[in-house]
């Protein structure tokens, strides 16, 4: 159930962005096309509310009741930059808005945009674990929520892989090829 779940939220998220934004550039109503905006959030709530009922009715904890929790870390932590990503180029395509900048490929720009990408995975990570660990006290039964805490480090170990390869963006920056041969 949950995992079904899981697909209805993340289909419900694109579906409330995709109509907030026909709503705000197509159809010119920016109020509606913001309430369906700040409804996104309301998915999450009910998918931590559903695991957490599954699991206080007895469940055994699996990696679907774990990605849950990671879902909502995610929601949480890159949400706004998903939204402002759809927005733009709606803006663009509806609304003769500006292009949309495509991401930094070189040079510093690059680097502070994969150190800010792992700071959001960072994020993602505090709100998440926090939710994995949280869940599993709240159940207090370790023997059916060790899914959960053993998704939080396999998790940590994601992270710090992620950071080895966005700080090399910082230690070795890729040079632009015109600046290469110079």
């Amino acid at each position: 159930m949950v995992g079904l779940l899981i697909v209805a939220c993340e289909i419900g998220f694109w579906l409330f962005i995709l109509v907030g934004l026909t709503l705000r550039y197509v159809f010119r109503q920016k109020k509606w096309g913001a309430f369906f905006l700040i409804c996104t959030p309301i998915l999450d709530l009910i998918l931590l509310a559903a695991t957490y009922l599954d699991l206080r009715q007895g469940a055994v904890a699996s990696v679907i009741h774990g990605l849950a929790a990671v879902y909502i870390g995610v929601s949480l932590a890159f949400g706004h930059q998903m939204v402002k990503w759809a927005d733009v180029r709606f803006a663009y395509r509806f609304a003769g808005g500006p292009k949309p900048k495509e991401r930094p490929k070189y040079g510093k720009e690059r680097s502070v945009y994969e150190i800010v990408g792992w700071t959001r995975h960072l994020v993602s990570y505090v709100i998440g674990a926090g939710l994995l660990f949280g869940l599993s006290y709240l159940i207090q039964a370790p023997e059916r929520t060790e899914a959960l805490i053993q998704l939080a480090r396999v998790w940590g170990m994601v992270l710090g892989i992620d950071f080895v390869i966005s700080i090399s963006y910082v230690i070795w920056p890729k040079k632009h090829p015109q600046n290469i041969a110079s």
